[in-house]
């Protein structure tokens, strides 16, 4: 299994009736965009959550949460504070 299907099948149920939503599989795992831009997504167990930079480091004292990252090592470029990741333990019915 790449992904966790259980969890996106949840995510599916909340998008449904959403307007611009689609679904595209990326990165190994699958990837929830609207209009065009990813805003959710999940690789392996991880949920990856877009929630801005005005939300990043208030959404990092979430238990389970940490920054996202693919490749396991420094990064010899500045990445803007966008994103974070999420353990499957972490899961719940409410949205973050």
């Amino acid at each position: 299994m790449a992904y966790d299907e259980g969890l996106a099948e949840r995510i599916r149920a909340l998008l449904e009736d959403e307007r611009g939503v689609t679904e595209k599989k990326m990165f190994g795992g699958v990837a929830f965009l609207l209009d065009g831009k990813m805003f959710v997504g999940i690789v392996k167990h991880d949920l990856m959550v877009r929630v801005g930079p005005d939300r990043y480091q208030e959404s990092l004292r979430r238990r389970h949460a940490r920054p996202m990252d693919f490749t396991s090592r420094r990064r010899a470029f500045p990445r803007t504070p966008s994103w974070r990741s999420g353990s499957g333990s972490a899961r719940s019915s409410r949205a973050p």
